[in-house]
Parts: C-alpha cells; sequence; structure tokens
C-alpha cells in the first residue's frame, strides 16, 4: 500500500537528519532499505514547515516497521491511504508485492513534486 506521509522535522534535527541522508545511514537495519532515501529525494517541505511524502509499506499497520526510524527525527503528523484500498493489487491479494513497480501514486507524486519546495534542497549544507 501507498501513503501519504506528513511529518515535521523534530526541532534542532535537521542537522542531524541531513548527515544521516548524506551518509546512507537514514533507516540502517530496517528491511525498507534504500527506501527512505528515495522518500526524502521526492519529499517536499511546505512553507509551514510541513515535509510530504509517500512511502509504500507492506506492514499490515501503516508504517509498522518504518515508524520507529522515522520517528527519530520527525513528528509524524499524518498518515493517509494514498489511493483507494480496493484498487491495491498488493492489498487485495491480486498480485503480492505490486506496490514494487506499480504507478498507482503516479498523478499523486506529480501533483506534489509541484508544491512547496525540494525537502532536501531545505537541509543544511554538507560543507
Amino acid at each position: 500500500m501507498r501513503y501519504l506521509v506528513t511529518a515535521r522535522v523534530k526541532p534542532g534535527l535537521d542537522g542531524a537528519l541531513a548527515q544521516a541522508i548524506d551518509t546512507g545511514t537514514l533507516g540502517a537495519g530496517s528491511v525498507a532499505g534504500d527506501e527512505y532515501l528515495r522518500n526524502m529525494t521526492a519529499a517536499r517541505r511546505h512553507d509551514d514547515g510541513r515535509v510530504q511524502w509517500v512511502e509504500t509499506c507492506f506492514c499490515p499497520t501503516p508504517l509498522g516497521e518504518e515508524r520507529e526510524y522515522w520517528e527519530e527525527y520527525f513528528d509524524l503528523q499524518k498518515i493517509q491511504d494514498a489511493h483507494a484500498r480496493s484498487r491495491c493489487r498488493d492489498l487485495t491479494g491480486a498480485d503480492p508485492w505490486a506496490c514494487m513497480n506499480c504507478d498507482c501514486t503516479g498523478r499523486l507524486e506529480a501533483r506534489l513534486a509541484t508544491r512547496g519546495r525540494s525537502f532536501l534542497d531545505g537541509l543544511p549544507s554538507k560543507a
């Protein structure tokens, strides 16, 4: 299933999050692997400080495995279905692991890409 995640970086953790992204350690130890870095590359920061991204998750509870990794840096504010559950081929069992290569959220991701600014551009410099 895919989820639209809305979160805020915890106060004072922008630098630590930038370092975890730069070093590739964000989500280290998670079965989700590089998904964390892909999410941050696509994430958008809004003027009010909210950060949004679309996340693929196969847990029975949304972000069940990923939550502890995100909560190290973010206050998760909202996790909502990114599309109708009835059309999710993975969730219905019609095509297990379908979310890996599905474009079911393509329109949402394209719309999200036009809002706010790149999340990575707003993080502290690597210098």
